[in-house]
């Protein structure tokens, strides 16, 4: 039998059940559509990229120089020259690179290809200094393909920054940001020529506000694709500012693999400004060698926390010498910022103006010392200064291997002179141990720990004394050099 009660109940809940399909598929269609006509920004956040080139691309600019040479007939030495004059002139051999007889010197040209940016609309244009090096000439393009001959107001190779001018007025330019309050994974633009295409526009993210590179600057890394001919270009935040100039690229084939630098804005701005106003740029000196301190020779002198920089070398008559800095202080702070990299120090001193003071706090033998400085400038022209090992006489030796695994003697008056120094012994031979912590013979040991060494026999008596479960720390000098060994004693 059938219940047509029940059917009923069925058939008006079938019933709903497809008008209710139907409420979701129109639904359905409806947000697809609207998904559709939507721009990409309003679906997933994106960044509206478009409407930023739009406004920042007119202000991009390619440049191109040109560099003379001499044709190699005219680089050929003078002995070379006279040769071939005579062979010409009495057998009437034909010179190289002229089949029918004196070469007539002609320049080579070499031509080069970069990006950079206008930052006024009378013509300033930032670049990198790499692109405008020793151009004899120099073209910028606009995008609307306006061309100039630029003049290069100067450039600056430490940081890579060069500042060239244009006669225009009313030129499109840019806005400078601020490179310090950037953040690691925002998103960023950079335009350029890279391979000679005009306005090529990437996108990408900042990897790391201030990677250490070795340069005089710390650099924005990013995952920004930069070739060959984006150097110079801008690097643009979402709000159409320059927080950096695109200098650089981490490649193992020449070309991009996922890693570029960009020049921190804020330090190009530091620099144009000393451009534009002299055409070069003025930096400080203290006449110092520093290095790295070991985690390990940070903990056996007790510093109060892994910061800081030692003092490998002190020049003779510097600014530093006449504060009182000595070989081997550490420099924990400047002006009482904490140094917590290498890098860090030469930065601040280069930034510091020539006759300002600077108040540099030093750590030597336990205790913390605050030295005023003068600032120096630094000279263009850099005496290079022979190192040469001082190896004392062997007939000095005579001081027997002790738990350091070494022997020292005396120092001759004459290698302490020549060292400039008032102590110290010299290591006259060591063991296979005490060489594996990279000493070396001849090198003169002028400080155990915190004690400082007058002779071997007081050297004898500190190192007898040594707590042998703690690392001790020698301050070393090697040639005109200073640095710190941590070494185990035998037990």
């Amino acid at each position: 039998m059938i219940d047509y009660g029940m059917k009923k109940k069925f058939l008006l809940s079938s019933r709903f059940s497809a008008l209710f399909s139907v409420f979701l598929f129109s639904l359905s269609f409806f947000s697809f559509t609207q998904a559709r006509a939507a721009p990409a920004s309003d679906i997933a956040g994106l960044p509206d990229l478009a409407t930023l080139v739009e406004k920042t691309g007119p202000a991009v600019v390619n440049i191109r120089t040109i560099e003379k040479r001499q044709n190699r007939a005219s680089q050929a030495s003078e002995a070379e020259r006279q040769l071939q004059d005579y062979l010409f002139r009495f057998f009437g051999v034909p010179q190289p690179g002229s089949p029918g007889g004196r070469p007539q010197p002609a320049p080579e040209v070499r031509r080069g290809m970069g990006s950079g940016f206008l930052t006024s609309s009378d013509g300033y244009i930032l670049t990198n200094s790499h692109v405008v090096e020793n151009a004899d000439e120099v073209y910028v393009r606009l995008t609307d393909n306006r061309e100039f001959t630029a003049r290069l107001i100067g450039s600056d190779a430490r940081t890579d920054v060069a500042l060239l001018k244009i006669d225009g007025k009313n030129l499109p330019y840019l806005k400078l940001g601020k490179s310090a309050n950037i953040r690691a994974g925002e998103w960023v633009v950079a335009i350029g020529s890279p391979f000679a295409l005009d306005n090529t526009v990437t996108a990408g993210i900042i990897s790391a506000k201030a990677r250490e590179t070795g340069d005089y600057l710390p650099l924005i890394q990013t995952d920004v694709a930069v070739n060959p001919g984006n150097s110079g270009g801008p690097l643009i935040n979402m709000q159409g500012e320059v927080i950096g100039i695109n200098s650089q690229i981490y490649s193992r084939s020449g070309g991009y693999m996922g890693i570029s630098f960009a020049i921190p804005i804020d330090e190009a701005i530091r620099v144009s400004e000393q451009l534009k106003t002299s055409g070069r740029v003025t930096r400080g000196r203290i006449g110092v060698q520093i290095g790295e301190i070991p985690a390990e020779v940070a903990k056996a002198l007790n510093l109060p926390e892994k910061q800081g920089v030692q003092v490998s070398r002190v020049d003779s008559g510097s600014a530093a010498e006449k504060g009182g800095l000595l070989a081997g202080d550490i420099i924990l702070a400047f002006n009482g910022k904490a140094i917590k990299k290498i890098g860090e120090l030469p930065r601040l001193i280069g930034e510091s103006q020539p006759r300002t003071q600077i108040r540099l706090t030093v750590w030597r033998k336990g205790t913390t010392h605050q030295l005023n400085v003068t600032v120096e400038a630094v000279d263009e022209v850099a005496s290079a200064r022979k190192s040469e090992q001082v190896l004392p006489d062997k007939k000095q030796a005579g001081s027997s291997e002790n738990i350091l695994g070494m022997a020292v003697a005396d120092l001759p008056e004459r290698q302490k002179s020549q060292l400039q120094i008032k102590g110290g012994v010299y290591v006259a031979a060591l063991n296979q141990f005490a060489a594996a912590s990279g000493l070396r013979r001849g090198d003169v040991i002028v400080r155990v720990n915190d004690t400082d060494i007058k002779n071997a026999s007081q050297f004898q008596a500190v190192v007898a004394a040594l707590d042998r479960k703690k690392t001790v720390v020698l301050l070393v000098q090697r040639n005109d050099l200073i640095f710190f060994v941590p070494l185990k004693p035998l037990s």
